[in-house]
């Protein structure tokens, strides 16, 4: 009989993270067939696993949304902070964003109700792909392409080298493999200019395309089995 951890067994249903499930049994609010859970202890499927005393189980399909957040829209699940996105979606399942995106800024983000996927997706190491297109306030020199391009001091840190394309003068498009607090407007203020739009446009191999800001659709299958293969190798978890 196989044996999986706790958290991931929770994740898998779709109820939260992994990270969010260990919050809960640290709460003693999580118990395996009617007895308070450890953190750490591993479960059949022929276990029952309750939070609050509900039972959670696997019943809806995988949710893997591509949404198009526009500006003012909070990434929080917290339905009591005003134009959160789960309220906004109003989706029929329960569903949640990975990862974040600005509440001025706008664009592509994904919503879904697989906890397991999230992980992967969110771990730093992975240096996935993220592609912003950037309008700010003045015109754009070479030596901001450059300092932008080759790392900026924010945060403690220096970010790493990226790839920066000038659009028009006050316009260009960044590709990232971090995701530090409010990263490009951070960088864009090192060198003295000021953010006024900021569009995700891609995720990894998940493109934006002709979405409309406010509407959201399903990953195609394409899409899903490629973005699988992209967090596979560098996002498998321990059980």
């Amino acid at each position: 009989m196989e044996l999986k951890r706790l958290n991931k067994a929770i994740a898998e249903t779709g109820y939260c993270s992994r990270r969010a499930a260990d919050r809960l049994i640290e709460e003693g609010i999580v118990k395996i067939n009617g007895k308070v859970a450890e953190l750490g202890t591993k479960v059949s499927e022929q276990d029952v696993i309750s939070v609050n005393d509900e039972v959670i189980t696997k019943e809806v399909r995988n949710i893997y949304l591509a949404f198009n957040k526009p500006m003012g829209i909070e990434c929080t699940t917290d339905e009591s902070i005003p134009k959160n996105i789960v309220s906004y979606i109003n989706y029929p399942e329960r569903i949640y964003p990975i990862g974040r995106l600005d509440k001025p800024s706008e664009g592509l983000i994904f919503m879904t109700n697989d906890g397991d996927i999230v992980n992967k997706i969110l771990r730093s190491r992975n240096n996935h792909e993220k592609e912003y297109v950037v309008v700010v306030d003045k015109v754009i020199t070479d030596d901001f392409l450059n300092g932008m391009r080759n790392g900026v001091p924010i945060l403690e840190q220096i970010t790493k080298k990226c790839k920066v394309t000038k659009v028009d003068p006050r316009c260009f498009n960044i590709v990232l493999t971090q995701g530090l607090n409010r990263q490009i407007r951070r960088m864009t203020e090192h060198f003295g200019f000021e953010v006024r739009k900021l569009r995700r446009i891609r995720i990894m191999n998940v493109e934006l395309g002709n979405l409309q800001k406010g509407e959201y659709r399903d990953l195609t299958k394409t899409e899903f089995e490629e973005l699988n293969n992209l967090i596979g190798e560098s996002s498998k978890t321990v059980d």
